[in-house]
């Protein structure tokens, strides 16, 4: 895969144009070398072809190098801006039918658990398992698509996702609820994994301000849109199975795009010129450069099956900042489960109003995304004398002050049915706006702390989170039942208190913390 996908949020930009081009051919999206692998160089501009003397390939002395011509609109970033929107526009959708699917259900959960016959905790099972698939799902996508491309990657996890949609529409026990929607959850792990990836195959670095807004609204926005769209639809059609109806046509139409939607992966794309070449001059002279050191599937696999666990173990800014987004990650999803506690158990509102609270949670985020533009200048101010990791860590220090401010106005509003309303949405306000200054912050100073091994970093981050949120259906309702509203929400409170100074250890000390390591950046 290209730059992780986090790496796209951190402004200014954490990867210069030639480690791009580098990590478009490393495994695993790494650009430092394995010792078990043997990644390609970085390919030239220009020309289109070139020679070079190779004993490796078919005993041949003469391989010629294939690259895209200039001006010729085989390079993907050289499309016009209307194809490049198409794809733009069509990759958000993606992601956001992931987003729906993982949320959309939570609109008419206890309408599930009565036409299943199955406690609360066996169909909030449902929803974890889909979590589960997202930290799973990766591990086999992102390499694949190095083999196959972005395309056929998106094709057969959209189809899978698509297929096994059906199957929880019509399941009459919790038994096909549960397996296939774990299956689709892996599937629909996909567009996570590599849609960042493919808008930076198709827009340069000064481009991708407009274009990754767009992108990450679907992404941050979209989990907050599922229980809205979710519980409206339950009200309207007076049952929970149109949930999975809609969102299965709406996968329909998304399976149906990445038919038509073209390959952006620069490797593969000079692959198939190299092959068309081949046949036309009847030759086997003509080679992409990713094929002079082609790596096996097998070998690419080890990486990313081992090489995360490693980093999540062994180096403690991944271990801390991991623990601090698993805990922002579990929180969202608590949010799907003490929002109907707060706003249908306490205040009596149907799902659809609960739903709509929501939208507090999304103004938040959407001024965490203009307070975000100020960064770039605190950037530049922090890295007069040199670049350092620790100077993206602002945000994050910031949002670790207001998530335990909002955490408790949570617990102490959400509880009682006297306090109106807006409490509870203030506080569900102030964690949109921390979630996401903490989420772009600690992202980018994990990606920077460890720019040649950022993939695997972010992929260690990635299991950690999922594994988390996906936990929160099993224990949330009743800690929140058993413990009371206010004393449940206090403790989150606490715990987010205990985990605050976390960003500013690491903004004074990150630097000697790094000497120590031999994989993070120096």
């Amino acid at each position: 895969m290209s730059e992780p996908l986090e790496a796209e949020f951190a402004q200014p930009p954490i990867f210069t144009s030639e480690q791009e081009k580098h990590l478009q051919h490393a495994p695993r999206g790494d650009l430092a070398d394995d010792p078990d692998l043997d990644p390609s160089p970085t390919t030239t501009a220009a020309p289109s072809v070139h020679q070079q003397t190779t004993g490796d390939i078919e005993n041949a002395e003469k391989v010629i190098i294939v690259d895209f011509e200039p001006g010729a609109g085989e390079n993907p970033k050289e499309w016009g801006k209307g194809r490049k929107w198409f794809v733009t526009m069509g990759m958000s959708a993606l992601c956001l039918a992931v987003a729906l699917g993982s949320a959309m259900p939570t609109g008419n959960l206890p309408g599930q658990k009565k036409d299943l016959h199955v406690s609360s905790e066996a169909i909030y099972l449902s929803i974890a398992l889909f979590v589960v698939g997202f930290g799973v799902g990766p591990l086999l996508f992102a390499p694949l698509s190095e083999m196959i491309g972005r395309k056929p990657v998106y094709m057969i996890s959209m189809f899978f996702y698509f297929i096994f949609t059906l199957p929880s529409a019509l399941a009459q026990n919790i038994g096909t609820m549960l397996v296939c929607r774990f299956i689709a959850g892996t599937a629909s792990s996909a567009p996570m994994t590599n849609v960042g990836g493919t808008i930076a195959d198709i827009w340069d670095a000064h481009e991708r301000g407009t274009p990754m807004a767009v992108f990450s609204l679907t992404i941050f926005m979209g989990p907050c849109l599922g229980p809205l769209i979710g519980g409206w639809i339950a009200i309207g059609t007076h049952g929970w199975r149109w949930i999975y109806w809609v969102l299965f046509i709406f996968l329909g139409c998304i399976f149906v795009f990445t038919c038509f939607a073209p390959e952006t992966y620069a490797p593969i794309l000079l692959k198939k010129k190299a092959a068309r070449l081949r046949k036309e001059h009847n030759t086997n002279a003509y080679r992409a450069q990713s094929e002079l050191h082609q790596v096996s599937l097998s070998s690419t696999l080890k990486i990313a099956l081992t090489r995360p666990f490693i980093f999540m173990f062994c180096e403690p800014i991944v271990l801390c900042m991991s623990i601090f987004l698993s805990f922002i990650y579990s929180l969202l999803y608590l949010l799907f489960f003490a929002f109907p506690i707060a706003f249908e158990e306490v205040r009596g509102w149907n799902t659809g109003l609960t739903g709509t609270a929501f939208i507090a949670v999304m103004l938040g985020i959407a001024i965490a995304f203009a307070a975000l533009q100020y960064q770039e200048v605190l950037y530049a101010r922090a890295t007069v004398n040199g670049a350092r990791p620790e100077a993206r860590l602002y945000p994050m220090m910031l949002g670790a002050l207001i998530l335990p401010v909002a955490l408790f106005i949570f617990a102490f509003t959400g509880g009682y049915e006297w306090v109106h309303w807006i409490g509870p949405c203030v506080g569900g306000c102030l964690f949109g706006l921390a979630m996401l200054l903490i989420y772009v912050s600690a992202n980018s100073y994990i990606v920077d702390s460890y720019v040649n091994f950022a993939a695997s970093a972010m992929a260690a981050k990635t299991l950690m989170r999922s594994l988390a949120g996906a936990s929160v259906p099993l224990w949330v309702t009743q800690m929140f039942h058993n413990m009371g509203f206010q004393y449940a929400g206090l403790l989150l409170a606490l715990i987010a208190c205990v985990i605050a100074p976390i960003p500013y250890i690491f903004f004074f000390k990150g630097g000697a913390v790094r000497k120590r390591s031999t994989r993070a950046t120096q």
